[in-house]
């Protein structure tokens, strides 16, 4: 799962934590900050864009990058997300093909191990609040159940979208005193799969999705 974007976020994500950067301190320049971490300013661009979907820095156009702790609860500070795409489109899409995806998974004996093993990844770094490490579970999750539906097609929309479901999946993790709330919802979606039953699972992916979406305070139309 791991990416320099990646790697370099979780840097950052130390050094956040650690108190090197304080709340509210300007972050050096990209340039200088892009040959500290080694990688190129594109990869740390990225990595930015990541710390700002969990809610750790700000970037304010023409004045740099700030450190901050917000907790997303109204809709009005959500970062932009790729290409200029609001977070609403995103989980509207969501809910159109996750829960397909879900149902599938339900039909499929093998679909539980394989979800397990994101869960136990998603607990640990929840219990070391190593976000940026719990938001690459989350999608891995996510692309598992789709994988796991039996539907290459299906497969292949999440994977085409995998950058922008995964910066809608970062954004509720902004919100810290709900962080585990994520896990819960997964756990229900395994139970419903692991019980083999297609309604409950859907049934239980709607009811995350609308709960991650109100995480962050927005509100999109259901299908």
């Amino acid at each position: 799962m791991s990416t320099l974007a990646n790697a370099a976020a979780q840097a950052l994500q130390r050094r956040i934590v650690s108190g090197e950067y304080l709340q509210g301190a300007r972050l050096p320049p990209q340039r200088s900050l892009a040959m500290d971490l080694g990688i190129s300013r594109t990869s740390l661009r990225e990595a930015i864009s990541m710390l700002e979907a969990l809610g750790l820095v700000h970037a304010h156009p023409g004045r740099g990058v700030y450190v901050t702790q917000r907790s997303m609860n109204d809709g009005s500070n959500v970062p932009k997300g790729p290409e200029g795409v609001s977070p609403e489109s995103i989980f509207q899409l969501r809910y159109i093909f996750e829960p397909a995806a879900a149902s599938l998974a339900a039909k499929r004996a093998d679909s539980v191990d394989q979800l397990q093993e994101t869960q136990d990844g998603l607990g640990n770094a929840l219990q070391k609040l190593d976000l940026v490490r719990a938001a690459e579970w989350d999608l891995e999750f996510h692309q598992r159940l789709a994988m796991l539906s039996g539907n290459p097609s299906l497969l292949e929309v999440v994977q085409q979208s995998q950058i922008k479901v995964g910066y809608s999946l970062r954004l509720p993790f902004a919100n810290t005193r709900r962080i585990w709330e994520t896990f819960d919802e997964h756990g229900a979606i395994i139970k419903a799969i692991a019980d083999g039953d297609s309604d409950l699972a859907r049934a239980a992916i709607q009811k995350h999705l609308l709960l991650a979406a109100d995480r962050i305070g927005i509100r999109f139309e259901q299908p």
